[in-house]
C-alpha cells in the first residue's frame, strides 16, 4: 500500500531541505553533528565558518525556525545542537520514499555510500 503524506508534512520536509540547501547552513549542520551531543557555542561556529556574527545569526535563526537546530543558554553562552530527532524524521521520509516504496535506491547502498565522496554537479569530486 502506498503511504500518503499530508500536505503539512510535505511542506515541512520541503522547508527543512530548503533550510539546509544553503552551503553555510549545511556546514553548520555538519559542525553541529560532529559536536553532538554537546553542541557548539556561536563563537566557535563563527570561527570555523569565518563569517560575520550577523550572517551566522541569520543562518542559525533559519535552522532554528525549521526545528533543525536547538539552542540552550548556559550562563552567558548560547549552545547550539543539531536536532537529531528532526533529522531522523527527515531521513525516515527519504528512506520510505526512495528505498522501501519504489526501490529507487537499494537500502544496502546507503551504508556503503556513507564514506564515499560524490561527484558534484560540475563533475568534480567533492
Amino acid at each position: 500500500m502506498k503511504q500518503q503524506f499530508n500536505p503539512d508534512q510535505s511542506n515541512r520536509y520541503a522547508d527543512m531541505f530548503a533550510a539546509m540547501g544553503a552551503e553555510p547552513r549545511l556546514r553548520i549542520m555538519q559542525l553541529l553533528l560532529t559536536a553532538h551531543p554537546q553542541g557548539l557555542v556561536a563563537g566557535d561556529i563563527q570561527n570555523e565558518l569565518g563569517i560575520p556574527s550577523s550572517t551566522l545569526s541569520h543562518h542559525l535563526d533559519k535552522l532554528k525556525h525549521e526545528d533543525l537546530v536547538r539552542v540552550r543558554r548556559e550562563h552567558t553562552f548560547l549552545w547550539y545542537t543539531a536536532n537529531t530527532d528532526a533529522l531522523q524524521e527527515l531521513l525516515g521520509f527519504l528512506y520510505a520514499e526512495c528505498c522501501t516504496r519504489n526501490r529507487a535506491v537499494e537500502p544496502g547502498c546507503l551504508a556503503a555510500m556513507g564514506g564515499k565522496k560524490s561527484k558534484s554537479r560540475n563533475g568534480n569530486k567533492s
